[in-house]
């Protein structure tokens, strides 16, 4: 199963609580924060809720 690259590029501040919730949740606390999640139905909906402040990358 693969793996996806994921990294903060926006600040969480003045966001909604949801989704600086979403966005600690995956382990991403300040920009530039990167972090290594597994590819599945989950992750995926994360990345739906709050994907304008993310870079997200496919890692094999």
């Amino acid at each position: 199963m693969a793996n996806l690259n994921i990294k903060l590029v926006k600040s969480l501040n003045g966001r909604i609580a949801k989704h600086q919730a979403t966005a600690e949740a995956l382990g991403l606390r300040k920009i530039g924060d990167c972090t290594v999640q597994p590819d599945n139905q989950a992750t995926r909906g994360k990345i739906a809720q709050i994907g304008y402040l993310l870079q997200v990358t496919e890692e094999n």
